[in-house]
């Protein structure tokens, strides 16, 4: 890590592997919203994100918390599964075509790029909801995980069920 008189310091963010920055401005630079996606260790957060001078401004957002409290998901179930995550980002996309907001990127931040995971079921959440993100077909999570049978019965009983009360939120 640079220390001398005559060297500079990296941001704090970038130092402590927070921030990719070159990615954050490519992203920014577009001028399109930011589709965000967190796993936590308890749960999943969704967010439309929109760039401002002042600061990021959030347009839209679901967490694993409010898929609990707002629509029908069981509360001893994860908040943070592939199921929770595909219905956090359908619940995200469809506020955020509520207020008018049609088209983002997906910003995954640091997490692992690995086809079929927890972000790529968001991603798909907000794609069967109908927003227009880039993406391909071929990093989505099939219908079977997403749909939490891989997990058991009342799971995707659940799933349908907190479906059918985000698309009555409408």
């Amino acid at each position: 890590m640079a220390k001398g008189k005559n060297q500079r310091l990296r941001f704090k963010r970038r130092r402590n592997a927070e921030t990719d920055y070159h990615r954050r401005s490519r992203m920014l630079r577009s001028g399109i919203p930011r589709a965000v996606v967190r796993v936590s260790n308890t749960q999943v957060t969704c967010q439309l994100v929109g760039y401002e001078k002042g600061g990021d401004k959030i347009l839209a957002s679901v967490t694993g918390k409010s898929l609990v409290d707002s629509f029908k998901w069981p509360a001893d179930a994860s908040r943070k599964s592939v199921p929770a995550c595909y219905l956090a980002g359908f619940a995200m996309a469809t506020s955020a075509l509520s207020k008018g907001h049609s088209e983002a990127i997906l910003d995954i931040g640091l997490a692992a790029s690995t086809p079929g995971n927890r972000v790529y079921a968001a991603l798909r959440g907000m794609a069967d909801a109908g927003m227009e993100i880039p993406h391909s077909d071929t990093v989505l999570p099939s219908d079977e995980r997403v749909n939490g049978e891989h997990i058991g019965e009342n799971i995707s009983k659940a799933v349908a069920a907190t479906k059918k009360s985000i698309e009555g939120g409408k």
